[in-house]
């Protein structure tokens, strides 16, 4: 396994010229239309899908290119340099949030129904855990799915779903047994897009992330197959935590992507941009709020690429990944609110990327693991 991750870097970085084309190309002209429509088209993913985007680490008689969490890690943060927030995260969700929960834990029947149209882009899925009372403490979830015939009923609902009205196939978690304490009794479906009482409730207006579609699931007497379980029965807590550590690792990572790209845009404006007769780049406290950003975002990307390099090798990587995620997620929110701030009038404009990126970053500290619960993970393990 150690041999496969020495020679990861030159295909890493081919995948990272690759990503920062399409994202010239075919996202920055069109992501402030986006931004407005509350989505990403359908046909901007699929030509992600052809291009091999969305098979990074999947298997190659799928489509995939079989690279590590390294590549993943590093995909993220150039979807993080975009600027659009909301692009990235539809993508990650579905390359790396959702779809993952069938590589890991899918048959080969479930996996050969799937997985081709994952990869292409065909298929978009998004995974259901959060409810209205539980989003990290995953523990406390309420949907039900219980035994019918040959197959089994869910009941309950879903909240904060991204890619929810866009998805084809959901991830979905529910207690199947309910007289099991807190995380055990929890299992994991498929559920098809038209699976007979299932709905998405309605869509949802959020402040940052407007070009992601996010909505709210429910679930009224859902019947589905039985082969539409995933993994074990009540073993679904488990496959949940297990991915956990890379939505994380990727979160941090596109918003490194994002500090970066800030401070990129800061450093343009603060040379140009003149204030009492002199450019900004001159006011030594700008100069050196901008050096010690710089150097702070370093650091912290680098522990998101010693957790991704731990993570490919199969090592227990909780405590690094959730310093990674603490750390990204706050350090982003400094970041942005700086360099809107060093933008001055004009970084409060909605035509100025600042502005969105700085209501972007906000939900970074919150959404995979709020930096409370991350702080909880990396204190148990001192």
């Amino acid at each position: 396994m150690h041999s496969a991750l020495a020679d990861c870097s030159e295909e890493v970085a081919l995948l990272r010229d690759q990503v920062r084309r399409f994202v010239a190309e075919e996202v920055m002209p069109h992501g402030d239309q986006w931004e407005r429509d509350g989505a990403v088209p359908r046909d901007v993913l699929r030509k992600m899908g052809r291009l091999g985007l969305f098979g990074i680490r999947y298997p190659e008689r799928y489509g995939g290119a079989e690279m590590d969490t390294r590549a993943t890690a590093a995909f993220a943060e150039e979807l993080g340099r975009s600027t659009f927030g909301g692009f990235a995260i539809t993508v990650l969700v579905h390359t790396d949030m959702a779809s993952p929960h069938l590589a890991n834990a899918g048959s080969d029947e479930q996996q050969n129904k799937y997985m081709p149209g994952i990869v292409s882009g065909e298929t978009i899925t998004a995974v259901g855990v959060t409810e209205p009372g539980a989003g990290s403490d995953v523990a406390g979830i309420r949907t039900r799915a219980e035994r019918s015939g040959n197959g089994w009923v869910l009941n309950g609902s879903k909240m904060f779903i991204t890619n929810g009205q866009l998805a084809d196939v959901y991830f979905v978690a529910a207690k199947t047994d309910p007289h099991a304490k807190g995380s055990r009794g929890i299992s994991m479906f498929i559920v098809d897009k038209g699976a007979k009482g299932f709905a998405v409730s309605r869509g949802l207006d959020k402040m940052g992330w407007r070009s992601s579609d996010t909505a709210e699931l429910s679930f009224d007497a859902c019947w589905v197959p039985a082969d539409a379980m995933l993994g074990e029965e009540n073993r679904g807590f488990y496959a949940v935590m297990q991915n956990f550590q890379n939505e994380r690792i990727v979160l941090g990572a596109q918003a490194m992507g994002e500090a970066q790209k800030a401070i990129d845009l800061t450093m343009d404006y603060v040379r140009e941009r003149s204030a009492f007769g002199a450019p900004l780049w001159d006011k030594q406290v700008i100069r050196q709020r901008l050096a010690m950003l710089q150097a702070e975002v370093a650091a912290a990307r680098q522990l998101v690429f010693h957790a991704a390099e731990r993570d490919a090798a199969g090592e227990d990587c909780v405590k690094e990944v959730s310093m990674a995620k603490a750390l990204c997620g706050e350090l982003v929110n400094k970041v942005t609110y700086t360099c809107q701030q060093f933008h001055g009038g004009f970084g409060y404009m909605r035509e100025a990327a600042i502005e969105r990126m700085a209501r972007d970053a906000r939900v970074q500290s919150i959404g995979g693991g709020a930096t409370e619960v991350m702080l909880e993970e990396v204190a148990k393990r001192m």
